[in-house]
Formats: C-alpha cells, structure tokens, sequence
C-alpha cells in the first residue's frame, strides 16, 4: 500500500510525500461506554490508512481517495461541512485551527484496507492520520491525545457523529501486543499485554451488513443514555453519568425509568463492570473467563441496548457453538459491522470454514474474513523534507 500512494503522488503531484500510517482498532470489550465515561478495552490493529503527503505552498487543500477514485479540494478559509470522506478531513483541518494553529496547504493520496463499514474505525484512521501528518510536517507538537480530541471533534461537527474517544485514542495510542484500558472520563489509561498472541488469533467475521443505521442510532442511544441520568439524579444527586452508577442501583430505581431507557442504562452499567472484570481475568492470564464476559457483553447489546441485527446475533450464536473460540461479540456502533473472535490458533481455519458454510446457507452471501494481529497506533512509516 505504501508503494501504490507513494506512486500515486508521485504521478498526482510531481514531488516526493511523506508516508503515514494510522490504524483501525478493535474493542476487546467495552461498547457504547466511552460517550458515557465508562470503560473502554480497544487496540490498534494491523489493517491501516495510508497517507502520501506533502505540502504544497498554497492556500488549498487536495486529497485523491484511491479506494473511492475521487479527486476533492477544500480552501483552508471559511471551511464547511460538506461532502463524503472529505468531511473528515475537513473537520481535522478546522479544529486545527480552532486551536490556534496555523495550518498550510497539503496534497494527499489516500489508500488503505480497513474495510469500511466493518466496524473497524475507518473515520478514526483517516482524522488521525492526517493529524499525525500535520503535526510532523508543520511543527505543532501537539499530544497523542491533543490529536484524539482533534479527530473526535471532527467526528462531532462535520459528519456529526456525536462519538466518545475510544476510536481516535486507541487509533493514536496502539502498542503492538498490548490492549488498553482507558477511562473515558479522566482519559488516564494503561497497557495490559495481551499475552494469548501465540495461543489465539483475534478474527474478526463481517456480518456483510453495511452499518448505515449506526450514525443515527447511535445519537438516539447517546440521548436516551443522557435522560436516564437525569431522572435517576433525583435518587442519586452526585451521579454526572451512567459512569456514577452500578447495574444495582439502576435495577433498583426500574419503576422510574421509561423501559428502553431502563434497557439501555442497565447495559451501559453491566458493560463497565464488565469491562473491570476483563482486566483482572486478563492479568491472571484467564481467557476462558474474560471470553465469557464477551459473549454476555454481545447479548447485552442485542438485548438491552438493540443495536445488533440478524446477522451480527447468528454470527455470535455461531462462535458460542464452537470450543476453539473463547469469546466473541459484535463490535462498533451495531447494525452490522463485525464480530470479534479469539479463536484458538491452531483451529483458525476450521473456526473460518465453519462459520464461512454456515453464514453461506443462511444468507446466501459468504462473509469476509479479517485475521488481525495488534500492532502500534499512527505513526510517520517514512519522511522526507516537507516541501513548501
């Protein structure tokens, strides 16, 4: 990939580019939490944006998307929402500069192969990239973090997803062979190693089933998560989130709440205290118990919070009949997307033939397969002198 941008470029642009490369993420566990201070447990992975670019010396910004064939431009004054992936870049560009940066004119190539709608943060990967992009050509310095709120804030204004920051932290934070617990609200974090690389594969199966529900949805889940914390202030004062609450306390105040109100507060509480438990399985190297918590997350998120769909639930039903897989889940915002797999190394195969014929009878459609490996957060692959 990084030979073809760089090609691109070339022949786009007559000059030599930068090369950056940002990442998607998985989500061992933890959905739907991060816009509600909670929990989240997200790595990099191996499947990546890749960015050629370079500056150009002039007031205009012009990106070539190679995995779409489209040309857009945009000038650095009065910048709109407005337009497909461009938006992004958009928003990237714009909150730059809210922060008082002066940003400059760039060309860009994009490619990659995170396949988009699959759950794995595309958008993430392409505001990240871009912000590691800048910061290296134009001298900004700014924090991993400082990047993360850039790419979320772009995410918030321009395509209007108002999205927590697990997708652009973990895009910007990645360490190969590590997951990361980061609490959503103070956004301190630390590396757990994800010490199982040699015993199991992270496999993630698409449902095939294009999410175009989940940026609406997901705005109406936020919402609904946010009523809830206003009526259950009325018992609990000093509650700012669902993050201040346990299932318990929800359970117990039940009659207060609307029923898919109630549903939806109910998950986002078990799913934190899920997330906590994962953690201590996983310092005690217990797979087999911090997989099960996967597949009670998955149903909670089917059930309680209904962003699943057929597919996503017969892909998990699938995975909890097989003994090779230790846990599995739908991942992302829902409503299609992937589902991730720890799959017992030696039995990928198997796993993937299974699931493969299964999904084939039912469906009619055979799903795609994305064996990943977890590796570290967007960086620059290869620099050169940024021309002007």
């Amino acid at each position: 990939m990084i030979a073809t941008a760089t090609k691109e470029f070339r022949q786009r642009f007559n000059r030599e580019p930068i090369i950056i490369s940002s990442p998607g993420r998985i989500n061992l566990i933890g959905e739907h939490t991060d816009y509600n201070e909670g929990f989240v447990l997200p790595a990099a992975i191996d499947k990546r944006i890749i960015y050629a670019i370079a500056l150009n010396g002039t007031d205009t910004c012009n990106a070539y998307a190679m995995f779409s064939g489209e040309s857009a431009s945009f000038s650095l004054h009065n910048i709109e929402p407005g337009g497909d992936w461009i938006n992004y870049l958009k928003g990237v560009v714009y909150h730059l500069q809210q922060k008082g940066h002066e940003v400059k004119g760039f060309d860009c190539v994009i490619t990659g192969d995170i396949p988009i709608g699959a759950g794995m943060s595309s958008s993430a990967a392409v505001e990240g990239g871009l912000a590691v992009a800048l910061d290296h050509l134009l001298g900004f310095n700014l924090t991993r973090m400082e990047m993360a709120r850039i790419g979320q804030l772009a995410e918030h204004t321009f395509p209007g997803v108002k999205c927590g920051i697990m997708d652009q932290f973990a895009n910007l934070h990645g360490r190969k062979d590590s997951v990361m617990l980061l609490d959503c609200r103070s956004l301190d974090y630390q590396y757990f190693p994800f010490s199982f690389s040699s015993e199991v594969k992270v496999v993630l199966v698409n449902s095939m089933v294009h999410h175009s529900l989940a940026s609406s949805e997901y705005n109406v889940r936020r919402a609904q998560c946010e009523e809830g914390v206003k009526i259950l202030q009325q018992v609990y004062p000093s509650a700012n989130s669902l993050r201040d609450l346990t299932s318990a306390q929800v359970q117990q105040q039940q009659h207060l709440l609307p029923a898919k109100v109630y549903d939806r507060c109910l998950y986002v509480t078990q799913e934190n205290e899920r997330v906590e438990k994962a953690c201590a399985h996983l310092q005690r190297n217990e797979l087999k118990e911090a997989g099960a918590l996967m597949f009670a997350s998955h149903e909670g998120l089917s059930k309680l919070y209904e962003v699943s769909c057929p597919e996503l639930d017969f892909l998990a039903q699938l995975a909890s009949q097989r003994p090779e897989v230790a846990g599995a889940r739908m991942m992302g915002g829902g409503f299609g997307g992937c589902t991730i797999n720890l799959v017992e190394t030696g039995k990928v195969d198997a796993f993937c033939e299974f699931v493969q014929e299964q999904f084939r009878q039912r469906y009619g459609v055979s799903p795609e397969i994305y064996i990943t490996s977890i590796e570290d957060g967007a960086k620059v692959e290869l620099a050169v002198e940024a021309v002007a």
